[in-house]
Formats: C-alpha cells, structure tokens, sequence
C-alpha cells in the first residue's frame, strides 16, 4: 500500500492519460499523414522490406522508420483492418511523453503535486491529446527526445551514474532521430540547450566527455537507417531529400510572427498558459525563480527558433506545448497555494481565465443542439455529454466563487475527460456526405468487369489505404507507363480529365462512377476534391 501511495501520482496521470486517449480511438478519419504512415507500415508487412520504405509500391524516404516498424508491429498483432490497434503506438508515446514530463518536473526541484499537475496540463493540451490519438510521427520524435533530455539533465546537474545517463540520454536521442530526422533536436534539445545555459550555466569540466557521448551515440543511432538508405538506393534518395529541402524554403511559407499566438495551442489553457509567460507578473509569485525562468526561456526559445524556418504550420507548435506546459503549472501553482488571498484585480484575471471555461461547460448542452446535423442515433451520447458538461461547469463556477482553486482545477480536467468520453462520438453528427462512395467498393468492380485497376497520377494516400493495396500510377514523375491490358480501371482526379483525354486519346473512356471520401458534402468549404477519384473503364 505505501508503495501504491509513493507512486499515486504517476498511477494517475496514467490513468487520465489513457482515460483522455483510449475512449472512441477509431471515431476519427485517417488522415492524409497517418494513412501515409499506415500505407508504410502495412507495405514493409507485405512486402517483407522492413528498411527500404515505400508507399503505393514507390520508394518512402521523408520519414524515419521508428513510428512505422511500431505500427507495422501493431499491424501484425491487431490486423491491418483494425483502426484501434494501429493507433495504439501512438497512444503508448504519448502517455511516455507525459510520465517523462512528470520526472522531468521533480528533477527541476518542483514537489510532486505541482509535477503531477505539469502532466496534467500537458495531456489535456490540445495538439497533445489530438497528436495523441493520430498515428503519425510527431508524437514519437518529441516522447523519445523528452526522454532523451530527462538524463541529459540528469547527466548535467548529478555527479553519479554519468555514463548511465549519458548512455540513456543518447539512446534516445537517436531514437527520437529515428523517428522524424533532426526535428526535436531542433525544436526541443537546441531551446533546452540555449535555456539551461542562460539560467544555470555549463560546468563540463568533469563531463564534456560524456556529452560528446550522448552527440556520438544519438547520432549513429540517428543516422544508421538514411546512410542504409543511401547506399542502398542512392537514386530515390538523392531525390528524396533534394525535394525536402527545397520544401523547408518554399513550401507553406509564412511570416516570421506566424506563431505570435503559440499559447493558443493549448487549448483550454490558453489563457493561463498566457498569463504565466509574464514574467514581470510571475517573477514575485513562483517559489521557484530559477525553474521558472529555464521553463520560459525553454518556451520562448523554441518558438523563436521554430519562427526562423520559412515552412510553417500550427502543428509544428507541438513541441512548444511540452515546455510551455511545465511553465503554464508556475501559475496554477501560485493559485492552489494563494487564490483565497490574490488581489482584486488578480481574482478578476482568474475569474475571467476560469470562469470563461466554467461558462463554455454550461453552454455547451444549449449550443449542441443547433450545431448538430442531426441527434437521430445520437441521443444518448448527447444527453449523457450535456449532463456531463453541466456538472463541470456548475462546478467550475461555484468553486470560483467559493474561493476552492482545487476543485476549478480538477473539474476542468474532468470537463475535458467527459467531452472525450461522452462528447467525441458525436463528431459523427457533425459529419454526413450523401456522395460517399468508399474505394473498398472498386474491388467488386474489380471482380464484376474482370479488370486492373489503376491511378492516373498523383495518388491520394487515404484512398490508397481505405483501397488495401497499391494502386499503380500510369503516370509518375513526368515519365508514363501506358497499361499493357487491353481494358482496364482508371481512378482520374477532377481536374485531370484532359490530361486523360490527352493520354489516352485512342481509347474508348467511359466514365462509371465517382469515389468521394469526403466526411462533409460538397456544399461544405472543408470538402476536399483531393479526396475525389472519377472512375473509368478505359480500353482500347
């Protein structure tokens, strides 16, 4: 029992963390980048080439295997049909990213509790848990690399077991290496290397050898699969990272103020996340300076070194979120131990960050049913989620009032936890398209016309991985490869129909039927002609 006590905490952000993560884990769509990594995983099965990567049967080399091996894993263990199973590595490194944040807390001299609520804001951060539950690589390369920092630290301030951490620390930097290339070393090793040496300083007297350990290692990790792949088909590689390149100065270019509101992406915590990046406000509040400001100058380093790379998306924020959220507890801390004394205007600060949430919760049951296409199927989901919300929000409010921080604190979380739990399926009452025609539907055409079936160009990973199989392209990197059938099937997107016409211009072409997998119909801005296929049967 004293041994369950001792690691209550870590036992309950495992809790809420699978709780937050599990529930509803096939509801979602896949997405472009998880059916490119499931397209991966279920080829290096199929094919039994578990290095050399591909995607549609084509060479694969943009991203580093890790994440792929352990959803092909997944694959064979669950069946490649079984949403839930493949997205469970996910669901494993984000839970270790978030016990890993947790350690990472009490080694920055924090007590337990304020540790515990670190991994609370971090896996109720909004890309967190979405990232979370989408089988692509982000959540594995910043899991690893938090690891990674954790004996690094370890490695920096102890005078025992150095060559252990320093051995742990650049195992799983390579990892995280392994898992999507330099990106967290970028993201999230460079801003804690620049935030360690503003507020603590190096003494590598006795321990330089032992980080040129940690770099070597990691890096050899890191590198043994791109340097495997480069001698082994140096063409497709050469190509490969050519095109990335050029990718990170021309592609999705933005502002270097684009990430101005960063905060934003912790969701619910924005405002808090917000008020605790003040430092003249949180320099005579934190009981911890020193913490605090490795913590900020932690966030604002990797924000401003993220803002330096033309290319940029909000999702690329994510590794952000993980020093942000050690910083965000500070101000939850300062209010567990001084909201019953906090001056006016610091109540009316906390009432609008909280009470904004509380209200939000209350509403909520009111809004739904207005939003909703339909509630048909999903009455029950509905009213135990506004029950639900309700509850939290009544709570919220009147624990605000009544001066118990605790009790704000701990029913936000459950506010978050019921909306997974009871609000996530109604996602489906958002979503209808009356066009959907699923591409599995083409194998009984397939089967009926006695035909191959094909790709024009420019394949579209979702329908690739709802198809099952690869669906050879006709035309690829500008070179064609005519069929040598004299009848076949041909998946044409919309705008290509005189490309196809200008293709196969002595053939007969007859168009049978359009694959939409759009979740909305086409009256919606979010439908996508990406997710569109004309099909037709071509011959000669």
């Amino acid at each position: 029992m004293k041994k369950l006590l001792h690691h209550k905490y870590p036992l309950l952000l495992l809790a809420v963390s699978l709780t937050l993560l599990l529930p509803h884990l096939d509801i979602i769509y896949v997405n472009i980048m998880e059916a490119r990594n499931f397209i991966t995983a279920r080829e290096m099965v199929s094919n039994d080439n578990w290095l050399l990567t591909t995607i549609n049967n084509l060479p694969r080399y943009e991203k580093p295997p890790l994440p792929t091996w352990l959803t092909a894993l997944a694959g064979i263990l669950f069946g490649f049909d079984s949403l839930l199973g493949l997205r469970l590595p996910v669901v494993f490194a984000t839970v270790f990213l978030v016990l890993m944040s947790y350690k990472f807390s009490k080694n920055l001299g924090l007590n337990q509790k304020q540790s515990f609520h670190n991994g609370l804001l971090l896996i109720t951060s909004f890309y967190i848990f979405f990232g979370g539950r989408d089988n692509q690589w982000d959540m594995y390369t910043h899991s690893f690399m938090m690891a990674s920092l954790y004996f690094l630290w370890k490695l920096l301030q102890e005078d025992s077991a150095k060559a252990k951490n320093a051995i742990l620390s650049g195992l799983f930097f390579g990892l995280s290496f392994l898992s999507k290339g330099p990106i967290s070393l970028y993201a999230l090793f460079l801003p804690f290397l620049i935030a360690y040496g503003f507020t603590y300083g190096f003494k590598l007297r006795s321990r330089w050898h032992y980080g040129i350990l940690v770099l070597a290692l990691g890096t050899a990790i890191g590198l043994s699969w791109p340097l495997y792949v480069r001698f082994a088909d140096p063409e497709s590689f050469l190509e490969t990272t050519t095109r990335e390149a050029s990718r990170w100065a021309s592609y999705n270019t933005r502002p270097f103020f684009y990430y101005w509101s960063f905060f934003t992406q912790s969701g619910i915590w924005t405002i808090p996340s917000l008020i605790a990046l003040l430092y003249p406000y949180m320099k005579t509040r934190v009981t911890n300076l020193k913490a605090y400001r490795f913590t900020l100058f932690w966030t604002l380093a990797s924000v401003i070194l993220l803002s330096l790379i033309p290319e940029k998306k909000s999702r690329y924020l994510l590794p952000v979120l993980i020093p942000m959220a050690l910083n965000t507890g500070f101000y939850i801390e300062y209010l567990f131990e001084k909201f019953k004394t906090l001056a006016k205007n610091e109540k009316r600060m906390a009432y609008f960050a909280f009470g904004l949430i509380g209200i939000i919760a209350v509403a909520l049951p009111f809004v739904l049913p207005f939003v909703l296409k339909t509630l048909d199927g999903f009455g029950l989901w509905y009213v135990l989620a506004a029950i639900a919300s309700l509850v939290c929000g009544i709570i919220i409010i009147r624990s605000l009032l009544k001066n118990n921080f605790g009790k704000v604190f701990y029913s936000i979380i459950a506010f978050q936890i019921c909306i997974i739990v009871f609000g996530l399926p109604l996602i489906g009452a958002f979503l209808g398209n009356p066009d959907y025609y699923s591409p599995q539907k083409l194998h009984a055409v397939k089967a009926k016309e006695r035909i191959k079936i094909y790709d024009l160009q420019n394949y579209c990973p979702e329908m690739i991985w709802e198809y099952g199989e690869p669906i050879p392209l006709i035309i690829n990197n500008g070179k064609i490869k005519i069929p040598k059938e004299n009848r076949f099937g041909l998946l044409v997107n919309i705008d290509d129909t005189t490309r196809l016409r200008e293709t196969f211009k002595d053939y007969k072409i007859e168009k049978m039927l359009t694959v939409d997998m759009n979740p909305v119909p086409k009256s919606k801005k979010s439908h996508k002609k990406r997710l569109e296929r004309d099909f037709y049967i071509v011959s000669r």
